[in-house]
Parts: structure tokens; C-alpha cells; sequence
């Protein structure tokens, strides 16, 4: 018989029981949850690719509906993870994980089908696209399940690497788009898809043969309805939506963006498109990549203190943005430097998270093994809730990116950058006023700023 999927007893702050086995469970589970999670990212972000493929001449799809179709993918997997973060405790994090992986052949098998028959109503596309957003709610299941196999000495690590992992799913689909677009052209973009149908068998039998489940508390509607009585929650969600929505939000637009300028040039279609994916992969994989170093640096000097620092330097990236006076070299540096700090922004967020509610349970009436359901219970729910909020993040940058270039003569993003740059200014005053500027003898802040100061 093989061995069982499901550990009935889990203290992953028993350091005795970590080191004599259970880091390498965690790091097995934590290696296929990024695998799964990899998959998904690139599924949801799938359409940011295969507008690059969509003349409007041949499918009719002008520049405001291809931003609006980025807007719906990203809405519906910002939405999921509502629910994405209560079915671990429910049905089990690896059997979350393998239905999560197959239930997106669905929506990569729908793709093409619609693109090899162009002239389909706008319809269409925005509900294939929505469906591609069930890729976007993997990211809140499998941080609830990485977050409960963790101890809370390593939880931005490994928070970080996972969250990272997912999100290099964004920049590999465009990767691969770009390779198909140099190879095919743009008139056969069914071989991305067909990639990805693989890939998904792969994650899903991957996750049922390595993962497992973890029986005891987790994230339930009574979790869900605490956190949101809960002023950090709140707080949070408001910095995840400048980080994270920030990240997937110029994910789906940035290819259009440096299309649209390259078409300014005299491009052709096809021209542009490649153009554009060669450079549009650049960002994403580094915002992926620097994701893990915002986790690190969130366990050496704070969550708080490195997120502040993010929203600092986005201001001033913004700024460069708006100041570019349409160079395209510059904006794409501006645009590249604002994925690389909201990447960052992305770690040092979820490292909050468990801080504050590991420090908020030892004022509680509760043992050792009370203070550590309730801290997961908590921090589970609010993964789930910032991450949904935060993607509502990137449905605002597609929308206000695409009401900036409908307005005025030939439309402008300029209008957009500025937006940004007035909300980043926001979520650093509410970072500096919440987790920053506050008295040293709260415990609840203090460990926010400076993570080693725990008890783990």
C-alpha cells in the first residue's frame, strides 16, 4: 500500500519534530503547492498573452477591449479567493491543489477554440477569460496550506518563495508567447495552450502523489468573519492592493502598453506585438524573483519597515513615469523598477501578516496550542482576503489605464501614472501611521518591524 496523504498531527513550531522529518514534508509540499500554483498564475495571465496574437482587423478586438478583457480575468481570480482560501480546511491542501490544477483545462481548451475562429462576440472572450481567472485563485489556497506547514520563524521564506514561485507563472506564459511569436508568428498561438495543457496534467498528478493534507484548525466562514472585525485585516488588504495589484495589474497591461507605443512608431501588428513580448516578460520576472528577497528582507528588518520603504521608491517610480514625456526606454525602465519594488512590496506584506497575529495571540486566555490555531486560523483568513483584495488592484490599473487612453487627443496613460503615484503616497502614510510610527511597547506593531524580536 502506499504511504497516506493526510498527517492527522502537525506542530511544525516543534523544533525536535522539524528537524527528525518534518522540514523535509514542508519543503516537499511547498515544492509542488509552487509548482500548481505556477501553473495557475500563467493560466490566469494567459489572455495578457493572446490579445498580443489578436489583430483587431481579424477579430474585431479594439485596445480598450483588450484592456477590458485583462480587467475581467483579473476580477474573477481576485474574487475566487474568497472562497480558494477556505476549500484547504474543507477538502484538504492537496486535494485542493490537484482539482484546482485540472479544473483549468477547462478554460486553456476554451482559448482555442476561440482563437482559431476569429470574429466571435466580445462575449465570448470575456467569459473565457473570467474563466481563466480560476488560476488566479489558486494563489490564496496554496498560501493558506504553505502558511500552516511553516513554523513562524521561516514563514516569510517560505511565504515569499511560494508566492514567488506562483508569480514567475506570469512572465513564463509571456516568455513562451514570445518564443511562439518569433517562431509562428501571430497567427498560431494554440501552441502556448497546448503547453499548458500538459503542464496542468503534470501539476496535478505531481500533487497527488507528493502533497499532503493537514487534519486540525484552519481557515472556516467563523475565521473569515473574525478577520473582518479585525482593523489589520483592513489595513492589509489596502497595502496588497498597492503591491500585488500593482504586479498583476501591469502584468496583463505592460505588453499592451509598449504595443501601443510601437504601433505609434509605424510598426506593423505583428511587429509591435513582438516587440512589445520581448521586452514585457522582463518585468514580471524580476517583480517574481525580488517577491522571495521582500520575504527575506521582511524576516531580517520587518515587514513593515521594508514595505515602507517599497512604497517610497514606487512613488518615485511613478513619478519617472509620468515625467517620461512618451520616451520608451525610460518608461520601460520606470515601468520595470515598479515591478521589482511591488515584488518586494508583494513579501514584505504577507510577512505582516503572521506577525501581528502570532504577537496578538499571546495576550490571549489560551495554551501554547491555542495561541497557535488561532494565529493560523487568522492569518490564514487574512492571506485569503488581502490577496483577493489586492488583485482587485490590477482590475483598477486595467481600467484606469484603459479610461486614460480613451480620453483626450489619441489618449494618453499620463492621467493613469498619476493615479498610482497618489495611491502609493496613500499606502505609505497608512504604512508609516499603522506599523511604523507607533509606540515601541505594543507588541502586536512592534513585531512587524523587526521579526526577530518573536519567539518562535
Amino acid at each position: 500500500m502506499g504511504r497516506s496523504h493526510t498527517i492527522e498531527h502537525w506542530d511544525p513550531e516543534d523544533t525536535v519534530a522539524w528537524e527528525a522529518g518534518g522540514a523535509a514534508v514542508a519543503r516537499r509540499n511547498l515544492i509542488w503547492s509552487v509548482v500548481a500554483e505556477h501553473v495557475g498564475f500563467s493560466v490566469w495571465s494567459l489572455w495578457s498573452v493572446m490579445v498580443l496574437f489578436m489583430p483587431t482587423d481579424v477579430y474585431g478586438i479594439s485596445t480598450g477591449d483588450k484592456f477590458l478583457i485583462g480587467a475581467v480575468a483579473t476580477l474573477t481570480g481576485a474574487l475566487l479567493r474568497f472562497p480558494y482560501t477556505m476549500a484547504t480546511t474543507r477538502f484538504g491542501g492537496r486535494n485542493w491543489t490537484i482539482f484546482s490544477a485540472v479544473v483549468l483545462l477547462i478554460p486553456v481548451s476554451a482559448t482555442i477554440v476561440l482563437l482559431a475562429n476569429p470574429g466571435q462576440p466580445l462575449w465570448m472572450y470575456l467569459v473565457c477569460a473570467a474563466l481563466t481567472g480560476l488560476g488566479g485563485g489558486n494563489f490564496a489556497s496554496s498560501m493558506t496550506n504553505i502558511n500552516a506547514f511553516y513554523p513562524q520563524r521561516l514563514k516569510g521564506w517560505a511565504l515569499g518563495l511560494n508566492a514567488g514561485g506562483g508569480n514567475l507563472g506570469v512572465p513564463a506564459v509571456q516568455l513562451l508567447g514570445l518564443l511562439v511569436l518569433a517562431w509562428a508568428g501571430d497567427t498560431e498561438p494554440y501552441w502556448v495552450c497546448a503547453f499548458y495543457l500538459v503542464a496542468l496534467v503534470v501539476a496535478g498528478i505531481g500533487s497527488a502523489v507528493y502533497m499532503d493534507n493537514l487534519q486540525g484548525p484552519g481557515v472556516d466562514t467563523a475565521a473569515m468573519r473574525a478577520a473582518t472585525r479585525n482593523r489589520n485585516t483592513w489595513i492589509i488588504s489596502l497595502l496588497y492592493i498597492g503591491t500585488f495589484g500593482s504586479f498583476i495589474g501591469f502584468s496583463f497591461a505592460f505588453a499592451q502598453v509598449l504595443a501601443i507605443n510601437f504601433r505609434a512608431d509605424g510598426q506593423s501588428a505583428t511587429d509591435a506585438a513582438l516587440h512589445a513580448a520581448s521586452i514585457a516578460f522582463i518585468g514580471p520576472l524580476l517583480g517574481s524573483i525580488s517577491r522571495v528577497y521582500g520575504g527575506k528582507l521582511a524576516d531580517r528588518f520587518g515587514g513593515s519597515t521594508v514595505t515602507l520603504a517599497v512604497f517610497v521608491g514606487m512613488i518615485g517610480a511613478a513619478a519617472i513615469l509620468i515625467a517620461s514625456n512618451g520616451s520608451l526606454v525610460v518608461m520601460t525602465i520606470a515601468f520595470v523598477l515598479l515591478f521589482i519594488l511591488s515584488g518586494m512590496g508583494n513579501g514584505s506584506v504577507y510577512k505582516i501578516i503572521p506577525s501581528v497575529f502570532d504577537a496578538a495571540s499571546r495576550d490571549l486566555p489560551l495554551d501554547a496550542a491555542g495561541r497557535a490555531a488561532y494565529s493560523r486560523s487568522m492569518s490564514g483568513a487574512v492571506i485569503g482576503i488581502a490577496g483577493a483584495l489586492g488583485g482587485l488592484g490590477g482590475v483598477g490599473i486595467n481600467l484606469v489605464l484603459r479610461q486614460s487612453y480613451q480620453s483626450g487627443d489619441g489618449g494618453s496613460p499620463v492621467w493613469a501614472f498619476s493615479v498610482f503615484a497618489t495611491f502609493y503616497a496613500v499606502a505609505a502614510l497608512v504604512t508609516w501611521r499603522a506599523y511604523v510610527a507607533v509606540p515601541a511597547t505594543t507588541p502586536a506593531l512592534e513585531d512587524t518591524r523587526v521579526s526577530g524580536t518573536m519567539s518562535s
